[in-house]
């Protein structure tokens, strides 16, 4: 790879020289200005970030804060990471993937002007990082709502408007009985989205007369299994769900495929989440799927006003359709025997 001395020497100039010629900030003749540009582009000679940064006082590169918890489902952060990273290019600049949690390592990169901006993910409701973002005053913006967003830049998938559209969908069919599964009790729960979500679901029940009851799952067989029989427990008669939680989807699936529940038939389902890129799922199902490749590519764009001098500071809430795939359907009709579990049993 050619570098600043080789195109020095090709051009018959000093590398000051060189320097000047691209960052514009001396006047330089042009038959000198000819023969360097001319070495540079025989030579195919590309300025590293450090070089550009001094040339036009960017370093074309954003820094991505992408923490992997342990719970964190890798696939969807790296849908995130592809798309930031492709939106990048297209603005001329290279992503730098930071995945610790600790909060000095965005003073690290910002001091030593590694990066003209951040895009910061897993953002939590009480999130100590806004205030630390504040600080170093480098434009940034966040994947994920916290609960004060004043003066900042957010980007988001509209949770609470997905399970509106769920509900109102159902109850459209007929439906009035509908359980909600979310995820169990972890760092998701700090992020706010699950919390969003329900508050959706609970004010569409309500305006819509639905009877609700809500339940968390784990990813796993057994937990799928206690969560349905929670489910039923507390709203007898139960005949259709919202699931929000992509990874324990597969084992509820699993679970009612095995009890003998057929869909719609016995039982309606709607989906809301990130798309399953890995085939998890043993079937195709109604779904409200975050735009995940939208919601990275508009941190993108956003972030690229404010690096050029935008001082906006705006939420933008991203929605999507509900796509049905022939997994809801009207409630079995009076004398249908409705989805209990315990089929085989009898």
């Amino acid at each position: 790879m050619a570098t600043i001395t080789d195109v020095a020497r090709a051009a018959g100039v000093s590398a000051s020289t060189v320097s000047y010629v691209l960052s514009g900030k001396r006047a330089i003749s042009p038959a000198t200005r000819a023969r360097v540009l001319d070495a540079v582009d025989r030579l195919g000679y590309r300025p590293h970030a450090g070089a550009r940064a001094l040339a036009s006082s960017r370093a074309h590169v954003i820094g991505l804060v992408a923490p992997l918890h342990e719970d964190a489902d890798v696939g969807i952060v790296m849908e995130f990471v592809r798309s930031v990273t492709t939106t990048a290019r297209r603005h001329d600049d290279d992503v730098l993937l930071l995945t610790s949690e600790d909060p000095g390592a965005l003073e690290r990169v910002t001091a030593a002007s590694l990066v003209d901006g951040l895009v910061v993910m897993d953002i939590e409701v009480e999130d100590p990082r806004t205030a630390l973002l504040a600080r170093l005053g480098r434009p940034s913006v966040l994947i994920g709502l916290p609960r004060d967003a004043r003066g900042l830049s957010c980007v988001d998938f509209d949770f609470a408007r997905a399970a509106r559209s769920a509900v109102h969908h159902l109850a459209r069919l007929g439906h009035r009985r509908v359980g909600l599964v979310s995820a169990s009790a972890s760092s998701v729960h700090r992020a706010g989205y699950v919390d969003r979500l329900r508050s959706g679901f609970l004010e569409a029940a309500g305006a819509a007369g639905v009877e609700v009851a809500t339940e968390p799952c784990d990813p796993a067989p057994a937990s799928a299994r206690a969560c349905l029989a929670a489910l039923r427990a507390a709203l007898p008669g139960l005949t259709a769900l919202v699931v929000h939680h992509e990874a324990a989807l597969p084992h509820l699936l699993d679970a009612l495929a095995a009890e003998g529940t057929r869909l719609p038939e016995d039982l309606s389902l709607v989906a809301v989440g990130a798309a399953d890129p890995g085939g998890r799922a043993l079937r195709p199902v109604d779904a409200i799927e975050v735009p995940v490749a939208e919601v990275g590519r508009v941190a993108v764009e956003m972030l690229a006003e404010r690096t050029a001098g935008s001082t906006t500071s705006e939420v933008r809430l991203l929605s999507a359709p509900l796509v049905e795939r022939g997994t809801t359907a009207p409630p079995p009709r009076a004398g249908q025997h409705p989805p209990s579990g315990d089929r085989h049993a009898r």
